[in-house]
């Protein structure tokens, strides 16, 4: 069974805009490169992942071996239902879908996710509330409803629920630790020093 990890990833103008007011334009586009070169790298270092995909506008740097798929514009849960499609009429079988913003990723975190075992992992992010990484069978990726954003954890939950499938939380620091706002960087800094 062919396991494929999907990357959202925006454009670099796009990416982490609520970090505007603490990291310059500058800071904030390497901080980007360097948490996505991160995730590719793990990601791809993993036994078990077959493909990485890049979802988004350019490979952001990336070699031309990771994929990328088009993000079709309708926002993230969009992009991530066209690319479950598209994986699963190309065969995929499971789908490991991993935000770019996961510093501190190890390969243990993604082989967790990839564990072929019939139920849908989640991992949350460090308030329990978001979804910082989620996999499944792509069969069962292609009809699932989305909802990656504010309550994302408990509703992802709710959606395997509906659609009879057993759910395994995956809890790490290193995957639960994602940067989208200042206090963010600040727990990183601490991650970092410990």
């Amino acid at each position: 069974m062919t396991v494929r990890a999907l990357i959202p990833i925006k454009g670099p103008a796009a990416c982490k805009t609520r970090l505007r007011g603490t990291l310059g334009e500058d800071e904030r586009e390497a901080l980007v490169a360097d948490m996505l070169r991160h995730v590719v790298a793990i990601t791809g270092a993993t036994p078990g992942i077959d493909e990485v995909c890049l979802i988004g506008p350019s490979r952001h740097g990336s070699p031309s071996s990771i994929g990328l798929l088009d993000d079709p514009g309708a926002g993230l849960n969009a992009a991530l239902t066209a690319a479950a499609r598209a994986s699963l009429a190309a065969g995929v079988g499971r789908l490991v879908m991993l935000s770019a913003d996961l510093p501190l990723l190890r390969v243990d975190d993604v082989a967790a996710l990839a564990a072929p075992d019939g139920n849908v992992a989640i991992a949350p992010d460090r308030h329990g509330t978001g979804t910082n990484a989620l996999a499944l069978a792509a069969v069962n990726a292609a009809r699932f409803a989305f909802s990656f954003g504010a309550g994302s954890f408990d509703l992802h939950c709710a959606e395997a629920k509906r659609l009879g499938l057993s759910v395994r939380v995956v809890c790490s620091p290193t995957l639960a630790l994602d940067v989208d706002l200042p206090e963010d960087l600040d727990a990183l800094a601490v991650a970092k020093r410990t």
